[in-house]
């Protein structure tokens, strides 16, 4: 969590983050910067001061919103350094650089870069800041970086903004549900009320408005049906129609408006009615969710043991797993879960691979299991996001029911 930085930073011997990057969604930038992420411009932390940011000056009102120092690029004359370089705006900033680094009294060492831009650009600008400003050392961060390794844990203020991302995310749920429901069938089509089919694009545009209503926005969410739905993240064709008996696994993973805090639930439907042969094997996922969450014990437990236990359970009953054949393309073959937050796949990760991964209080984590066999025309996944609360225990926060028969009601 953000109070680890500076632990975080320590261990990497750095004198200060700098998180730069253009206008796209910068999780890294965001999150040192209090839940605000301007377009463009940059923060940087030195080691045990609060960040503060740089931008110009049409984001300073939002910078400010931060409650941290906000800095523009006038501070550093970055107008006449961009006149002396005739233009020239890489020519420019290493002195541009210099001024910040003296500004906020950043001592020599090395400064760890982080953020989000175009590689190309990033490579040529490094080894220009590192051959005009030698006294610093810009280095990168690989494996379990340092954000990676502070997003593991979540503060008060994140997960109250979570809880309340994950009640939206299943009032969503439940509307999409009732919608599909107050449709007809002609034969085995779910059909509107002109007759034409009702399609996976339809329902797709439906959820994405009950988002945007809720300042929720899509991140490409899963609707796959039938065949589609035995590839894990096949996102569904949207000129399909709906059918009965036609299973579909319904994957939505939204985010906060603008690059904010995600929620991640999966819900496998069958409309109308189920065949034998999903509803055995719709049963048997939903008992593995189960079984994963016996396996839980306490904060400190590695995470493999979870995903094990549900691997047991699903050998048991013939089905192949990425640990009993690896590189299966059929039955169990993904991790359990992982850590959710500004980026929908965070750490922990819950996999028979993932040794070294433990379970901490504050972790924001998911828990899915699911068996895929696409050329017998299904797949079925059943997840829910659960928080590892303060008495240490797994505090499910997904609150929509788990029925798989959808039946209609139009």
């Amino acid at each position: 969590m953000r109070s680890d930085l500076d632990r975080l930073m320590a261990a990497r011997e750095l004198q200060a983050i700098l998180v730069t990057g253009g206008e796209q969604p910068n999780t890294a930038r965001r999150y040192l910067s209090n839940g605000v992420d301007i377009h463009g411009g940059m923060t940087i932390k030195k080691h045990g001061a609060e960040p503060v940011l740089i931008v110009g000056i049409m984001e300073v009102e939002e910078a400010a919103k931060s409650g941290l120092q906000v800095y523009t690029h006038n501070d550093f004359e970055w107008a006449q350094l961009l006149k002396a370089a005739e233009g020239n705006g890489e020519k420019a900033l290493p002195e541009y650089y210099r001024r910040i680094l003296a500004k906020l009294e950043i001592p020599p060492g090395r400064i760890g870069v982080y953020g989000v831009g175009d590689l190309h650009i990033w490579i040529d600008r490094i080894e220009k800041l590192r051959a005009a400003l030698p006294e610093y050392t810009f280095v990168g961060d690989s494996g379990m970086t340092l954000f990676d390794e502070a997003y593991v844990t979540k503060d008060a203020d994140e997960l109250a903004i979570i809880r309340e991302v994950a009640r939206k995310t299943s009032e969503v749920l439940q509307t999409t549900w009732d919608y599909i429901a107050g449709h007809r069938a002609e034969g085995d089509t779910v059909v509107k009320a002109d007759g034409s089919p009702l399609t996976i694009g339809d329902v797709k545009r439906f959820v994405r408005r009950e988002l945007l209503d809720r300042e929720l926005e899509d991140t490409d969410m899963i609707f796959a049906q039938g065949r589609d739905g035995g590839f894990p993240h096949s996102r569904g064709e949207s000129d399909m129609a709906l059918r009965l008996g036609q299973p579909i696994v319904f994957d939505l993973f939204p985010r906060q408006l603008n690059g904010g805090y995600h929620h991640d639930v999966t819900r496998t439907w069958s409309i109308g009615y189920a065949t034998p042969e999903v509803a055995d094997i719709y049963e048997q996922v939903t008992t593995a969710f189960f079984v994963a969450l016996d396996a839980f014990e306490e904060p400190g437990q590695p995470t493999h043991i979870m995903q094990e236990a549900v691997q047991s359970y699903f050998e048991s009953k013939g089905h192949p797993t990425g640990r009993s054949k690896p590189g299966t393309t059929e039955g169990y073959i993904h991790g359990l879960g992982h850590g959710v937050g500004l980026n929908i796949h965070e750490r922990p990760s819950i996999s028979h691979l993932a040794k070294e991964d433990r379970f901490q209080v504050g972790n924001f984590i998911t828990i899915e299991p699911g068996l895929y066999y696409p050329e017998r025309g299904f797949g079925v996944r059943v997840e829910d996001s659960f928080i590892i609360n303060a008495d240490g225990q797994l505090e499910a926060i997904t609150n929509f029911h788990k029925e798989l028969v959808l039946p209609l009601r139009g």
